[in-house]
């Protein structure tokens, strides 16, 4: 986590929100005033029992967030407003949130959700709050969707490197 301390925490710029789907998701949240009451850098500390548990049992947690998540905005609603990263993201090719089954079995749908797709999964849950309660990104926020953004970009040109060098395992 000490890498995030390596990037700016000055708000998102109007370049790096516009960006793809996810700088446009997560842009509407950029110039929010308010933010969770403890931030993504004092969680750990706060709530350490919770974080333990979240990193040895993630994708049964983000389960059981989701549903409280969705409880939370709508009490009572138990899965009945389950879509796969709720809508957040759009969709790839044939697979579209909302049309994978989730209405009729939204537990397991979560479950893959949470396994295949774990770091939309924590996104998903963190923005139907955000959404709730017109919360804003605090530093810590900004930094992780720089850190987020560079070690894409890393991999990206690491892929095309070992695509033009013959690099053979002996």
């Amino acid at each position: 986590m000490a890498c995030l301390f390596c990037f700016s925490k000055e708000r998102l710029s109007q370049d790096e929100i516009g960006k793809g789907k996810y700088g446009s998701a997560l842009g509407q949240y950029a110039y929010n005033s308010a933010t969770y009451k403890i931030s993504l850098c004092q969680a750990p500390c706060s709530e350490p029992l919770c974080c333990c548990v979240s990193v040895l049992c993630f994708c049964p947690v983000q389960v059981h967030m989701r549903r409280r998540v969705l409880n939370h905005v709508e009490p009572g609603s138990g899965w009945s407003n389950y879509i796969c990263c709720q809508g957040q993201f759009g969709g790839c090719c044939c697979i579209q949130p909302g049309s994978l089954g989730e209405s009729t079995c939204p537990v397991p749908c979560m479950c893959l959700e949470a396994c295949c797709c774990p770091g939309a999964a924590v996104s998903a849950s963190t923005n139907v709050i955000r959404q709730k309660y017109s919360l804003g990104l605090d530093e810590d926020d900004v930094r992780l969707i720089r850190c987020n953004n560079c070690l894409f970009f890393l991999s990206a040109g690491l892929s095309c490197v070992a695509m033009i060098t013959d690099c053979e395992a002996d």
